[in-house]
């Protein structure tokens, strides 16, 4: 594996891969900066770009969009008060309470620093990590395998949604459509309904765009626009005192933002909450947090970029998406031939590593682009809705039928905008079911070859030469019992 990392450094010092990666970081920003549009959305627009590319380019194009995104919906959480992203509400409590204060550009250099930080230093604890635990996950059976595919099922349906039962149902929901097609194992078509083009199933690209972006498209055209008062960039730049005043609280959240980004199902958001109320009941002056306090603008901006590095830990050793974000990673790494999982540092090693790599170095770009830019995306806020909207649809169908050029990926590109539409409505969080899909098929192969090496008495096999496996599966539901209590702790309101 150091030789494959040895290579992979070689691999990642490629001119247009830190292009394209640049790129990516600006056009996450970009959609980031402009409120009601998400990283999401900017994700599964930008996807089928990536297709076009080689890996060790496409995926750090991507990788650039996704930490540019988050960076970028701080940018109208602290202008307007409109987060860019879910992540950027616990932003916007200090945000712009500094901006009515006449000190928005402290508070967006706060942002950008802290992000970059917090980013860095995730992606250098990933890159360190993942040498044990690939050596590790290397030395599973197709048991082993099940019952972790399993877990990490239960723990994303515990911790999607307020109501586990929908996102229960949701995940069954995905894992039945992952079915359709011809079973890996026997070669029957299931499920097909005598339509030729589900023979090979469904694909996944236009799954993608279709529950996530169309959604989020609607979303932006229902919410009434108004009349956005700019608030311009003003104030005194931050100073290096400020900074390390708030170092320590960066630190911590850093340290909460990479811990949950190795959990499957938490993300974000989540994190930039934990990491803004450890700061606020670790401060000496809890008080001043929500009435324009730094240190809470940097203990939620640390956090929500930490998460980044660390969940590409169970992505590329399991094949197991942390949230909807690198759920649609899994998609181009699918899509490049490149299938997460056990074999794949085996196979594609010096790929792998290139592309961690690369991730580690986008953040300088991040601090460059992030730092000359702060002044033209704080004036996106006032760009109307209404003339963005269409070029996103445009590119979400453009986007789906070049990848195949198969009219029937449109089709399905509509009938799950409809379907995500509807779960919208009726508050069925979509990211179970994508995740039961993607999950689906390796979980389903593993168990098979698991009853097949149990000979007909797979619990006595497992009991017998696989018994670490076998607790783990019994102890899954009482896992995903407990995680789910412990959410609605730490997500009620207060």
């Amino acid at each position: 594996m150091l030789e494959e990392f040895i290579t992979g450094f070689g691999m990642a010092m490629r001119l247009d891969t830190f292009a394209f990666m640049a790129a990516g970081l600006f056009g996450g920003m970009l959609v980031g900066a402009l409120p009601g549009f998400t990283t999401l959305m900017a994700m599964a627009i930008l996807l089928p770009i990536s297709f076009f590319l080689e890996p060790i380019v496409g995926i750090p194009f991507l990788l650039g969009v996704y930490k540019g995104g988050i960076f970028g919906g701080s940018i109208p959480a602290i202008l307007v008060s409109m987060p860019g992203t879910g992540a950027a509400v616990a932003t916007s409590r200090d945000g712009y309470k500094l901006t009515q204060q006449g000190k928005s550009r402290k508070a967006l250099d706060m942002a950008l620093f802290s992000s970059v930080f917090g980013d860095t230093s995730s992606d250098i604890f990933t890159l360190l990590m993942i040498f044990p635990i690939a050596f590790l996950v290397m030395q599973f059976g197709p048991p082993e395998l099940f019952v972790v595919l399993l877990l990490s099922l239960v723990i994303i349906a515990a911790t999607s949604g307020e109501n586990p039962v929908k996102s229960l149902l949701m995940m069954a929901l995905g894992l039945w459509l992952s079915f359709i097609g011809t079973d890996p194992l026997g070669g029957v078509e299931r499920f097909t309904f005598g339509i030729f083009d589900l023979k090979s199933g469904i694909p996944l690209l236009p799954m993608l765009i279709g529950v996530f972006a169309i959604p989020e498209v609607a979303g932006v055209v229902m919410r009434s626009e108004g009349v956005r008062q700019l608030s311009s960039l003003v104030g005194e730049r931050l100073s290096f005192k400020e900074f390390r005043a708030s170092f320590k609280t960066i630190c911590r959240s850093t340290a909460i933002g990479a811990g949950i980004g190795t959990i499957p199902g938490l993300g974000q958001v989540v994190a930039a909450m934990m990491g803004y109320a450890a700061a606020k009941n670790a401060s000496d002056h809890p008080e001043t947090f929500g009435e324009g306090e730094l240190e809470g603008i940097a203990a939620a901006e640390a956090a929500n970029n930490a998460v980044n590095g660390p969940t590409m830990v169970p992505l590329l050793t399991l094949g197991i998406p942390g949230d909807n974000v690198t759920a649609i990673l899994l998609g181009a790494f699918v899509a490049q031939g490149l299938r997460p999982g056990p074999q794949l540092f085996e196979e594609q090693g010096a790929t792998v590593f290139a592309i961690l790599i690369a991730m580690v170095f986008a953040n300088i770009l991040f601090l460059g682009i992030g730092y000359l830019s702060i002044p033209f995306f704080s004036r996106l806020v006032q760009i109307k809705t209404s003339i963005l909207i269409p070029i996103v649809i445009m590119f979400a169908f453009a986007g789906t039928f070049v990848f195949r050029s198969d009219n029937f990926d449109l089709l399905m590109l509509v009938a799950f905008g409809i379907f995500g539409l509807i779960a919208r409505a009726g508050k069925f969080d979509v990211m179970p079911m994508v995740m039961g899909f993607i999950l689906g098929p390796p979980m389903e192969y593993a168990f098979g070859q698991m009853v097949a090496m149990g000979n007909g008495s797979t619990m006595a096999f497992m009991f017998e030469e696989r018994l670490p496996a076998l607790c783990v599966l019994l102890a899954t539901p009482v896992i995903g019992l407990f995680l789910w209590k412990r959410m609605q702790t730490v997500t009620k309101p207060k």
